[in-house]
């Protein structure tokens, strides 16, 4: 019976040894969660027995449990290796097709050749879908999909809206006559902007203002390069739309008064441009522009349009929303990185590669968007390190070590006692 007994505890030892082991040759694993051996002893009694008296049977190894406990986080440059700032499980796709999810803490992801986002084991993130503007349409982890970038470029925008507001001199001379492009004498100021028609071309819209001989009057017209309009021999400047007055109200500082015109709007037919882009029509806004004793200047300019992009990263939010951005400025949204938690986390059997499935043992998942209940943040170009205390485990490395000796000076000293029974006489 002794050497039964202490037989279990160098099994017990033996098992701490190789989990600790385990601890240290995992501490500069990413995502790994470190492990405690868990012990029970053994006690028999018949039914008949004193449990008083009876003495214990030895040890056995109850459970090796996980400690999930956060690592720290250790920041890259690589804007795919996503780190958990909190409670939560990344879930990936063994495959492209599969339905099976599995769980790790492991966020070293890159692009592979068909444009999909995979971990080193070739395995898929999961994102929820999202919509236009970025709002998950589904938290459903049956809902996700696997996260692809887009092979194609950004799609170009016509402009159809233009914003501009200057401010004009109100002591600037009158003038009369047309207005000009080509001769300087026949207007007062001038300014342009960049326009995108529907394929994604740029074309410079040019505005000229012409103070009148009407108070607080001024003809404000806008052309386009000849160039840009069929026949393409054209050199002089095209007018687009018609000639507006803008006036101004000097009770109120010099802004558009009431009864003011506030927008030229223009438009291109499908057989106009060189380009061969598609028929345009846009609103140049004044509304907030000015006249008064300042210098003629811009005040703000914007419009709507913008060319054909590239695609020229990945910006992905605490949140978990990972946009691809193109180099026309534009950010399209592609998903939200799903994050998974369980009732309990201990349950989850472990696969390998720092992953984990569900079990009946951990509960059902509870799946949903980073940031939200009791599932952490999302933290781009940072991966969780091991959690593993490594001054703690080479202290229970040499515990564990002391221990499978003096089980093993149990057993040598049970076979002297049993030896020297032999040797009675």
């Amino acid at each position: 019976m002794s050497f039964n007994t202490a037989l279990s505890g160098l099994n017990a030892a033996s098992a701490d040894l190789n989990v600790k082991s385990n601890n240290i040759a995992n501490v500069n694993t990413t995502g790994f969660k470190e492990s405690h051996a868990e012990f029970a002893d053994v006690f028999a009694v018949s039914a008949f027995g004193s449990s008083d008296t009876a003495i214990g049977n030895g040890t056995v190894l109850n459970n090796v449990a996980q400690q999930f406990e956060q690592g720290n986080l250790e920041f890259t440059d690589n804007a795919l290796d996503l780190g958990i700032s909190g409670q939560g499980f990344f879930a990936l796709a063994p495959n492209q097709t599969s339905n099976e999810v599995v769980y790790t803490r492991a966020g070293a992801f890159n692009v592979d050749s068909d444009g999909f986002v995979v971990n080193s084991a070739g395995q898929f993130l999961r994102t929820f879908p999202v919509n236009a503007d970025g709002t998950v349409s589904s938290t459903s982890i049956s809902s996700t999909t696997t996260l692809q970038l887009p092979s194609t470029a950004g799609t170009p925008q016509a402009t159809s809206e233009i914003a501009l507001s200057t401010n004009l001199p109100s002591t600037a001379s009158a003038l009369t006559g047309a207005i000009d492009p080509t001769d300087s004498t026949s207007y007062t100021n001038s300014t342009s902007v960049t326009m995108y028609d529907s394929l994604g071309n740029e074309h410079i819209v040019t505005l000229y203002y012409q103070k009148t001989t009407t108070a607080n009057e001024w003809d404000v017209e806008a052309y386009i390069a000849g160039e840009d309009i069929i026949p393409a021999t054209n050199t002089a400047p095209v007018q687009l739309g018609t000639t507006q007055t803008l006036t101004f109200d000097p009770t109120t500082g010099g802004s558009l008064a009431a009864a003011s015109t506030t927008s030229l709007t223009f438009n291109i037919t499908g057989t106009e441009y060189v380009s061969g882009a598609a028929a345009q029509t846009a609103t140049i806004d004044f509304t907030s522009s000015t006249q008064n004793s300042g210098a003629f200047n811009v005040l703000a300019l914007s419009q709507d349009g913008f060319p054909t992009g590239r695609l020229s990263g990945l910006d992905i939010s605490d949140d978990g929303l990972v946009r691809a951005t193109f180099t026309n400025g534009q950010a399209t949204p592609l998903g939200k990185i799903a994050l998974a938690n369980f009732a309990n986390p201990q349950g989850l059997k472990q696969i390998g590669n720092t992953s984990w499935v569900e079990t009946l043992d951990s509960g059902q998942v509870l799946a949903g968007e980073a940031g939200t209940g009791v599932l952490g943040l999302v933290q781009s170009g940072a991966l969780e390190a091991s959690n593993v205390d490594l001054t703690a485990e080479l202290v229970g490395l040499i515990t564990a070590q002391r221990n499978f000796q003096a089980n093993s000076k149990a057993i040598e000293t049970n076979n002297a006692i049993t030896q020297t029974i032999i040797n009675l006489r």
